[in-house]
């Protein structure tokens, strides 16, 4: 705080009052809107927008006045002056190093001859930051699904879209890992949303070198060791199968929503979706052994959705041989 308010008040210090510029022009400060749009799609994302529109006001007073100061135009530096120091609460070094100079400004308007009120009057200094507005109420889905052929339902990914007007965009998720134990993947199917970083971690005593040719997820960790670790950002929705370029028995998903509306089955095909407001939704069924996902309507009513039966496809048969990374099939290799 000190060393910009510094490099301010020294600007007409050092500088000619000719030479400043008038708060309208220059490179898009001291304008009514800030710089710099910030979207707002959180409770969160509003609370940071109000804090920053809070500071630019600020700023945006305290530079205006000086700009106006070094120009001579004594009432305009005190009309924003003095909103700035009806902030509250303000910074105590800016109203220690203000008030004495909106007092001058006050001072200088009658010797000056120029009309106390030459600017038109900023708005209202808002209030500190309140608490966001409180959310929508939501609700629970829940449900089983069934089918996924000799698998079973197990890891089945089940998500919900708006049905009119656009679904809206889902956080990345977060502390997602998939371990490589025993030459297998722990979890065989992990759902994700879109740009959800996830974690490929090596707990076998061999190296693995874990890829996919799933476009546009493609990927390719390289060789690493027990221990090792590689982070892949996963940016696009759909299947993602998970190969290992050296042990060919390995098979695994990651399966990417665009939804903030989802859960995965667990071994009896049991799932819940929270926080879902009510409304009219698409839902969609994903599972390895079926030949496409499952969509069906689904009405959500203020008091949620309860024992919700699903059913997914279990026609799709394992591959006999899964590919390399030049996408040419392999036989597994008996005991490795």
């Amino acid at each position: 705080m000190r060393s910009w308010l510094a490099a301010i008040m020294m600007t007409g210090a050092m500088a000619a009052p000719a030479a400043a510029a008038p708060p309208s022009q220059g490179r898009g400060w001291l304008g009514e809107e800030m710089p710099l749009p910030l979207a707002v799609r959180t409770p969160q994302d509003l609370a940071v927008k109000t804090v920053a529109e809070r500071q630019y006001l600020i700023f945006n007073l305290l530079a205006g006045g000086k700009l106006a100061w070094d120009n001579g135009d004594f009432a305009t530096a005190a009309t924003k002056w003095d909103a700035l120091l009806r902030i509250h609460p303000l910074d105590p070094e800016i109203e220690k190093t203000i008030r004495p100079l909106a007092h001058e400004a006050r001072a200088r308007v009658g010797t000056t001859g120029t009309p106390a009120v030459a600017a038109a009057p900023e708005p209202a200094a808002p209030a500190p930051a309140e608490p966001a507005a409180p959310r929508a109420a939501t609700t629970t889905v829940s449900g089983t699904v069934a089918g996924g052929g000799a698998q079973g339902p197990g890891g089945a990914v089940i998500w919900l879209t708006r049905a009119a007007g656009e679904t809206p965009h889902p956080a990345p998720a977060r502390n997602k890992v998939i371990s490589q134990r025993g030459k297998t993947f722990i979890p065989r199917v992990l759902a994700v949303t879109v740009g959800t970083r996830v974690v490929f971690r090596n707990d076998d005593p061999i190296f693995h070198n874990i890829f996919s040719l799933s476009k546009p997820n493609e990927f390719d960790t390289g060789l690493y060791k027990q221990g090792a670790s590689y982070t892949e950002t996963f940016k696009h929705a759909g299947a993602v199968q998970l190969l290992c370029n050296i042990h060919a028995s390995m098979l695994g998903f990651v399966y990417v929503v665009d939804s903030p509306y989802y859960a995965q089955a667990d071994a009896g095909g049991a799932f819940t979706i929270k926080g879902v407001p009510p409304g009219e939704y698409q839902v969609h069924v994903w599972h390895e052994a079926a030949a496409h996902p499952t969509v069906d309507k689904l009405a959500v009513g203020a008091e949620g959705m309860r024992n919700l039966s699903l059913r997914v496809g279990g026609e799709k048969r394992p591959p006999q041989f899964l590919p390399d990374k030049s996408g040419k099939p392999r036989q597994a290799q008996l005991g490795y």
